[in-house]
């Protein structure tokens, strides 16, 4: 096999979109699902081109070890000098939000006031120091999920030590300053490549984290009928704070990606979260100038003659 290109991921639910979109612009693919499995350590990948769609939720879908196949896969195609799109460094990011922080701030690019806390020991003692209101996340998170809103310390002790507390998959639990947004929204940048492909308004109104904008990710309202759409294009983001994205993400090695940020009450413009496995919403997709799956299936094709051409000789 040659001169394809092979989706790397854990979860076949986000798929079909990018599916149908290699489909529309004659790019052959093949799903390469991380979940089991082996490889041969002496042996040479196939020919093509390699993308990383794993994700820092795959534990929620009982792929608690898919970042680990992911790290020694990667590195594998890497040493035999493939094309890897959001390689094993990109890896590193997207399951480490202390990763994330610590490249946007040394890239100039203003985050929250965090602390991480390893293990759980000292939590509560750090929440009193670090003060409320504040929120409490996952270092591997994804999805919004384990994300909590808290507005005394006194309640999130009694947490921490319930039935209900939800440890973080890696052990270290985020305590971050409480952002106040100027209206119910925050935004998502979505970048390809290189390029900026289109932002979108995502509505926050009903308080909820989890804002995944797969449709395989839609929660259904209380009468089974979907709500309506929490996902617009917005066409007014600053270029200066673009530019800023594009270089940060060309440091990192970034090749698809969505950056998410939330414009303050206090006049800040703050970022957040990277999603390197990202995801689009099919109504912003039904009304944007450029499909997000379309882009990257468009450029990860475009690799494919040189890829090919240089592995042959």
């Amino acid at each position: 096999m040659s001169g394809k290109v092979y989706v790397i991921h854990e979860n076949p639910q986000w798929i079909p979109p990018f599916a149908a979109a290699f489909e529309a612009e004659g790019v052959p693919f093949e799903e390469w699902l991380l979940t089991d499995g082996s490889i041969d350590l002496a042996v040479e990948p196939p020919d093509g081109v390699f993308w990383s769609r794993l994700s820092a939720s795959a534990h929620t879908r009982d792929h608690a070890h898919s970042k680990e196949f992911g790290r020694a896969v990667l590195r594998w195609l890497a040493s035999w000098g493939r094309t890897v799109i959001n390689g094993a460094d990109v890896l590193e990011l997207e399951v480490s939000k202390v990763a994330q922080h610590a490249a946007l701030r040394h890239a100039g690019i203003e985050v929250p006031r965090t602390l991480a806390v390893f293990g759980t020991d000292d939590l509560a003692a750090s929440a009193a120091r670090f003060g409320a209101p504040f929120i409490s996340k996952h270092n591997q998170g994804g999805k919004g999920l384990g994300v909590r809103r808290w507005d005394s310390v006194e309640a999130f002790a009694e947490w921490i030590t319930s039935p209900d507390y939800e440890p973080s998959p890696d052990g270290i639990t985020l305590l971050q300053e409480l952002l106040v947004g100027r209206d119910s929204s925050i935004t998502r940048a979505e970048f390809v490549a290189g390029d900026f492909v289109y932002a979108v308004r995502v509505d926050t109104s009903t308080g909820s984290f989890e804002l995944c904008p797969a449709e395989a990710c839609a929660i259904p309202g209380a009468d089974g009928v979907e709500p309506e759409p929490l996902f617009r294009l917005r066409d007014d983001v600053d270029p200066a704070l673009l530019d800023r994205y594009l270089a940060f993400l060309a440091a990192e090695g970034v090749g698809i990606a969505g950056i998410e940020f939330i414009e303050t009450r206090d006049g800040r413009t703050v970022t957040y979260d990277v999603n390197t496995n990202t995801n689009y919403n099919p109504d912003v997709e039904a009304s944007a100038p450029r499909s997000g799956p379309r882009e990257i299936a468009r450029w990860l094709g475009s690799l494919l003659p040189r890829e090919v051409e240089t592995l042959r000789g």
